[in-house]
């Protein structure tokens, strides 16, 4: 691998692990790191919405309000360059805790893979795209 591709993957995995924090901290201003101001994000196959940076913004505060404990968490992510553009694909799980902590009376545990088109920019990596692909889903109480 050359210096930049190094250098790449690394400020890539950054960019991913911030979005994780993101999420977990409630700290929806910050998607401004993450996503380009023309990003769409897909939640759909986890029963979320389609849409723009700014709609997804509201949607995942209203929705992610609900549980004061997140815990989301991302493996190794597949890379492949194509210029200034990158196609990534980065497993994810995500635990939901309810108020109070109470684990099986609303617990949510979720996982699958998030894919993104990122982008070069003046500022560094952003994704332009989003695509959650959940694969599985367990609630507190042993649902599906």
């Amino acid at each position: 691998m050359r210096e930049r591709e190094i250098a790449d993957r690394l400020e890539i995995g950054d960019l991913l692990a911030r979005y994780a924090h993101v999420l977990d901290a409630g700290e929806w201003a910050r998607l401004d790191l993450v996503f380009t101001a023309g990003a769409v994000l897909d939640h759909t196959s986890a029963g979320g919405i389609r849409g723009t940076r700014e709609e997804a913004r509201r949607w995942l505060a209203e929705t992610l309000s609900r549980w004061p404990v997140r815990h989301h968490l991302i493996g190794l992510p597949v890379v492949r360059f194509e210029g200034d553009e990158a196609e990534v694909t980065v497993p994810y799980t995500g635990t939901l805790v309810p108020p109070g902590g109470v684990l099986d009376a609303g617990l949510v545990r979720r996982g699958g893979w998030h894919h993104h088109r990122l982008v070069r920019t003046p500022y560094g990596w952003r994704s332009g795209e989003l695509v959650e692909e959940q694969a599985w889903r367990v609630t507190g109480d042993g649902g599906v």
